[in-house]
């Protein structure tokens, strides 16, 4: 996707932003499958606030441009229950914060198509393997420790899916 800031013109950046895709979309250069960048890539990308990138894809959402995926990057909700997991097996991971998981419903049900959680991900692996090195400092077969850690990593999973994203039984659809 080709955009360009004139600051010169008239016209707020999130309405040149709006305006270029809009006209993107409408001339099929931007086709729906396409995954749009992400809110924080895009304003990067442009040296823009993310405010008015947002601003420009809320603007596009209302005028009815909804099929058009976007990437939210960034955006685990840092499980409090893996950070403390993490902490009481040995860890130091203080003052973890992430996106509420209220907000990452709520993306989910616009055109967000995809949110990463790595973070997530890592927690909950981290915690399994501390805990398991915790209990048991002498082991050393990998299949001892990242059992528990997939396992972990599945339970979040599952969570996320359900109760997070609201994406149980989705893929029927």
């Amino acid at each position: 996707m080709n955009l360009f800031i004139d600051n010169k013109s008239g016209a707020p950046i999130y309405e040149q932003l709006y305006t270029q895709i809009k006209n993107q979309i409408l001339s099929g250069e931007l086709q729906p499958e396409e995954a749009m960048p992400s809110i924080r890539g895009l304003a990067r990308d442009l040296r823009i606030s993310v405010i008015t990138t947002k601003r420009a894809y809320d603007e596009l959402e209302a005028a009815g441009f909804h099929n058009y995926p976007i990437v939210l990057h960034g955006a685990s909700s840092v499980d409090q229950r893996c950070v403390a997991m993490c902490n009481e097996y040995g860890g130091n991971i203080a003052g973890a914060k992430g996106i509420p998981a209220e907000m990452l419903r709520k993306a989910s049900s616009m055109a967000v198509c995809k949110i990463n959680m790595d973070t997530d991900l890592r927690l909950a692996m981290t915690a399994a393997v501390r805990k398991v090195f915790a209990e048991k400092p002498a082991e050393f077969d990998p299949r001892k420790y990242l059992g528990p850690a997939r396992d972990n990593m599945e339970k979040l999973y599952k969570h996320k899916i359900i109760n997070v994203l609201g994406s149980d039984n989705k893929l029927a659809e």
